[in-house]
């Protein structure tokens, strides 16, 4: 006969249960809570660019409706609002289809956000306040992250799935450097002063912040009773007899 459960077996979920059951949404939440500014700053910049009310300070380097600017702003907005979603685990494993057609968006959007960023940093004047170092900086950083998305689509077409999840994440770190550095400019600012080389470098730090916690995120162990959950084969139920 099939055996019968407990009820300390009813009461007491498996650890590979808990595991499945813990809540996901801080993780998403942490991201927009992040891009909350960038995003409503960059919303701004485009309702000035089209002749709305100028909420924030006008930037001279943009005349007119500069594309590489809108480009920037709008990619950047669906590669951190889109991406979100791609942390959710369960939401991500019960809505393949969904995953796969977002991803490939996030894909373009996220070679829109780097492209344009070289595009600004080369083509335009660099903004009062900022120096070598920056520039730097941003040529880098739109290099790693245009290299991350490639090797994230290449490794997904390969079914690599670890090697996929491990480049989109730093490419989504990288992309949301300018959230981070809304608060390593002003700590670095009270730490060591301003100046050309040390804000630089306050914004530079936003992009290392975010690519280490990306390697602490790849890195992490998987809960053990989800490693074991995987390894063992699944228990078919047996038959009354």
């Amino acid at each position: 006969m099939n055996p019968i459960a407990t009820p300390a077996a009813v009461r007491r979920p498996t650890s590979a249960a808990r595991a499945r059951t813990r809540p996901s949404w801080p993780v998403p939440v942490a991201l927009l809570a992040l891009s909350f500014i960038p995003l409503t700053a960059g919303t701004l910049r485009l309702i000035q660019l089209a002749g709305g009310p100028a909420v924030i300070p006008a930037d001279a380097r943009f005349t007119g409706f500069p594309i590489a600017l809108v480009v920037h702003i709008v990619g950047a907005a669906v590669f951190a609002l889109v991406g979100t979603l791609q942390f959710v685990p369960r939401f991500r494993r019960q809505h393949l289809t969904w995953h796969r057609r977002a991803g490939r968006v996030l894909a373009v959007a996220g070679l829109m956000v780097a492209g344009s960023a070289l595009w600004l940093t080369l083509a335009y004047s660099p903004k009062p306040g900022t120096g070598d170092v920056l520039y730097a900086f941003r040529l880098v950083f739109a290099c790693a992250m245009v290299g991350a998305i490639v090797l994230g689509v290449r490794a997904a077409r390969a079914r690599k799935i670890g090697a996929h999840r491990a480049w989109m994440i730093r490419a989504y770190a990288i992309g949301l450097g300018a959230g981070t550095q809304v608060f390593t400019e002003p700590l670095g600012a009270a730490l060591f002063g301003t100046g050309d080389v040390r804000d630089d470098l306050a914004k530079g730090a936003g992009w290392v912040v975010n690519l280490t916690v990306a390697e602490w995120a790849i890195r992490r162990p998987a809960p053990k009773a989800l490693r074991q959950q995987v390894a063992r084969p699944p228990v078919l139920p047996t038959r009354s007899t």
